[in-house]
């Protein structure tokens, strides 16, 4: 399958960003709730505050296909390699792919296990 048949809800790092509570924000009252919940435990949010907030500071995400100035991680290092330094849609069109940092984050985080098995999925549709 081309990466232009891939859903619009897979990251450059082949996180599936469909299920995502904090995309979902603006649209889901009940993910819109976990989130804040999270963000005030984790004291980015003060007691008081709420959604309202969180969409006012754009604290949520598009995607990374979307608009990156409202994205969980703009900063991210995967999609400024990836995507701004290479030019490329996904991680597996890298000629370096899996690269030691990618590998690394799978190993650490069973999402990002799924995402890298994803993505080497998707690369071997291709062959």
């Amino acid at each position: 399958m081309a990466a232009g048949a891939q859903s619009e809800m897979i990251g450059a790092c082949g996180i599936d960003c469909g299920d995502c509570d904090i995309r979902k924000v603006p649209h889901d009252p009940e993910a819109a709730q976990r989130i804040v919940a999270w963000f005030r435990q984790m004291e980015w949010l003060e007691p008081g505050e709420g959604v309202k907030e969180v969409l006012e500071r754009s604290m949520y995400c598009k995607g990374c296909r979307e608009d990156r100035s409202v994205h969980w991680s703009a900063d991210c290092w995967i999609l400024r390699c990836c995507v701004d330094d290479k030019g490329l849609e996904f991680c597996y069109q890298c000629d370096g792919f899996p690269c030691e940092r990618l590998s690394d984050r799978a190993n650490e985080s069973t999402r990002y296990d799924q995402a890298l098995n994803r993505l080497q999925r998707m690369g071997e549709a291709l062959e």
